[in-house]
């Protein structure tokens, strides 16, 4: 007499390493296959976010670039030092130190050479 059900390879449990998981893990560092598919879907919600993130910062800069324009041509200076103080206070106050450090970062970026 035979059974009719037939066990799974042993490839096939999740515990048990295939090329493409071994792979995953690598990539990740995960010791495990749920792990390590956590880890890759974050990580392309983080580069989506980065994408973003990155076309405000042009954004930002453009804009900067028209008001350091209109300053300028108007008789004043390129930066306005009271202002960036405010911005150093505002990104300082929602994200504590590191934060005055990416404000630094993003009004340096926005300075341009005009």
């Amino acid at each position: 007499m035979t059974s009719d059900t037939t066990a799974a390879p042993a490839s096939a449990t999740p515990d048990t390493p295939t090329p493409d998981t071994t792979a995953a893990r690598e990539n990740t560092g995960a010791r495990t296959t749920e792990a390590a598919s956590l880890i890759g879907g974050a990580r392309e919600r983080i580069d989506a976010l980065d994408d973003r993130i990155i076309g405000l910062v042009q954004e930002r800069m453009a804009i900067s670039a028209v008001i350091q324009d209109a300053r300028i041509t108007s008789g004043g200076r390129r930066v306005n030092l009271s202002r960036e103080m405010e911005i150093l206070a505002r990104y300082r106050d929602a994200l504590g130190k590191p934060g005055t450090a990416l404000a630094m970062t993003l009004l340096e970026l926005s300075r341009g050479r005009v």
